[in-house]
């Protein structure tokens, strides 16, 4: 393979090594040539993206090509990770080459309809869960991929769950993933709280909004702006749609019901104090796996 992953001759068939051997590409040096590729171009987790890839192009998990790391590609399976390779290499993200994306332990579809879920939303589905008791009802606004819904749907069976999405083709990925995985879950076409009738009540209420301020989305990795802006601009200053997810929650929740939301590092105060000042009694600000804040755990006051 060549410093521009078009491929040469070697790529495809080999290398003239020292005598005129012919050095075979396998997975062990496949992936520390396109490691050093990677981290060249500024690709986050070369050599993790490079095994990924690859294991895709095998059809195998990522164990098997440390367990085959001396047999060499065809011809095919090696034009397939070059290519793969290159569409990264220009910024294409992992996640829409290999169509999925593993979330919770559980592998979601995933394409350039809907937001790529990322590990710290793990940590928003996780706390989620936490709140719904066996047999309540939980609401995931803005659902995307539905992978926060599905995780609800799959980890509280007797639980009903409704996922709302604006975007029509974010909903078929949505609806895709809960037919694909045996979620048995409600979802509705809409913005935010207006699809749903005005008696409706839960006891948790979950949102990853759109939250980077829309000044901020030129800076994104080259990645990121191909995810569909819809899901990522937050407005001038990052809080439109969550400042819209605060004030609508408290008449959608039943009395000690909790909200959890999903916010940008710099708006944990912020976060905090919509909670409050939409009648939450406690807001708790929790970080993520980095040590930032991430998201916000409120709760209403309970019954008299």
């Amino acid at each position: 393979m060549s410093d521009g992953a078009g491929g040469t001759g070697g790529a495809a068939g080999g290398t003239a090594g020292g005598g005129g051997a012919v050095q075979a590409w396998t997975p062990l040096r496949l992936l520390a040539w396109t490691q050093g590729y990677f981290a060249r171009g500024g690709v986050d987790a070369p050599r993790l993206t490079a095994e990924i890839l690859l294991a895709h192009v095998l059809v195998c998990d990522r164990v098997r090509l440390y367990l085959d790391f001396d047999k060499p590609l065809a011809e095919d399976e090696l034009a397939a990770f070059r290519e793969l390779v290159r569409r990264r290499a220009a910024g294409e993200p992992t996640a829409h080459l290999t169509g999925k994306k593993e979330f919770l332990g559980r592998s979601f579809r995933i394409d350039a309809r809907a937001l790529v879920p990322r590990p710290e939303t793990e940590l928003v589905a996780e706390a989620a869960l936490e709140a719904l008791p066996e047999g309540g009802a939980a609401l995931d606004l803005g659902t995307g991929s539905g992978c926060i819904a599905v995780s609800l749907a799959l980890g509280r069976p007797g639980a009903r769950v409704t996922a709302v999405e604006l975007s029509p083709e974010a909903l078929e990925v949505a609806r895709s993933n809960a037919a694909a995985l045996g979620a048995a879950l409600e979802l509705v076409a809409g913005d935010l709280y207006r699809p749903l009738p005005a008696e409706r009540r839960f006891e948790v209420v979950v949102s990853n909004p759109p939250y980077v301020p829309s000044g901020d989305l030129p800076g994104l990795s080259r990645e990121v702006r191909r995810e569909p802006r819809l899901a990522l601009d937050g407005g001038p200053e990052g809080l439109d749609v969550l400042r819209r997810v605060v004030a609508g929650a408290p008449a959608h929740l039943v009395p000690g019901g909790t909200l959890v939301v999903e916010i940008h590092e710099g708006h944990g105060d912020a976060a905090v104090q919509l909670c409050l000042g939409a009648g939450f009694a406690s807001a708790e600000l929790r970080r993520d796996f980095a040590g930032l804040p991430r998201y916000v755990v409120a709760r209403l006051p309970a019954a008299p």
